[in-house]
């Protein structure tokens, strides 16, 4: 089970990353955010186990701790 508080910026970047694959360039952009940020939050979330970068700065999620807060 993962354990960490989430942040906004965490959850939006994870219902990016819902919709499928993605690198940290495109999701700053998207979220308006540096893309050092971005990366900053990405691992974190791997430390976690929440996302893993499955190889050339590709990240997906493993686990959404959302789906676990939804059934509370």
């Amino acid at each position: 089970m993962v354990d960490i508080r989430l942040s906004e910026t965490d959850n939006a970047i994870l219902s990016l990353l819902a919709e499928g694959r993605n690198v940290p360039a495109n999701i700053a952009d998207e979220l308006d955010f540096t893309r050092q940020y971005v990366q900053q939050r990405l691992k974190r979330m791997e430390e976690h186990g929440i996302v893993q970068n499955i190889g050339r700065g590709v990240y997906e999620i493993v686990e959404d701790p959302r789906d676990s807060m939804d059934t509370g």
